[in-house]
């Protein structure tokens, strides 16, 4: 051990860095239901119902709303789970993905 070190010396750590989050922006369309939209964000986004509907009407009047932040990872996930059960349901309800 050198000298430095048992004197506890400037021993450099690495400094870690936490993560970049990321918004998941849901899209107004013309087709999706309202009713459908709030389904979506209680089963896929986890929000409750009046949550849910809040974000609805955002989305509804402004075209679109950030309704969750999250790792880069969970994000795209919950994005392809959403985006696939309205197609499942054949809505063309669009969500992206953008840095916080």
């Amino acid at each position: 051990m050198t000298e430095e070190a048992q004197k506890g010396g400037s021993q450099t750590m690495a400094k870690l860095k936490m993560p970049s989050m990321y918004n998941v922006v849901m899209h107004n369309d013309d087709e999706t239901t309202m009713d459908f939209v709030v389904k979506i964000l209680v089963d896929v986004f986890h929000k409750t119902k009046e949550e849910a509907s809040f974000l609805m009407i955002q989305v509804h009047f402004n075209g679109k709303a950030v309704v969750g932040t999250y790792y880069r990872d969970i994000a795209k996930s919950k994005v392809i789970m959403a985006t696939r059960l309205a197609r499942k349901n054949r809505f063309p309800l669009r969500f992206t993905v953008e840095e916080a």
